[in-house]
């Protein structure tokens, strides 16, 4: 009977501290590894940068072609930007001129 009440006694010494541990474990496991912890943090991160990269070459490529398109302006043409188009346009060739085909296909 006496070793049972001491039992009683440790046990529930210990039962609190190992309460304690387990749900500070609970949160830090989540705090790292959760849907809102570090490591998921990080990986947002990664997809943050990926997309201001793709943002960049986009915003690059669309000044590229707002440049071309204001050189079509009809208040000031440039003639060689139109005369470019035109040819690619309607596949028309000067009978002085050489033609290099060039295949799309990297090699």
């Amino acid at each position: 009977m006496v070793i049972l009440q001491e039992m009683r006694r440790r046990s529930s010494a210990i039962a609190w501290p190992l309460i304690g541990i387990v749900v500070t474990a609970y949160f830090v496991y989540h705090a790292w590894m959760g849907d809102r912890g570090l490591s998921a943090g990080r990986e947002i991160a990664q997809q943050l940068f990926l997309a201001k990269q793709d943002l960049a070459a986009v915003e690059a490529e669309r000044d590229a072609l707002a440049h071309k398109v204001s050189g079509l302006d009809p208040a000031h043409v440039d003639r060689d930007l139109l005369d470019q188009q035109i040819r690619a346009t309607l596949d028309l060739v000067a009978p002085n001129e050489i033609v290099i085909l060039q295949s799309d296909k990297a090699p």
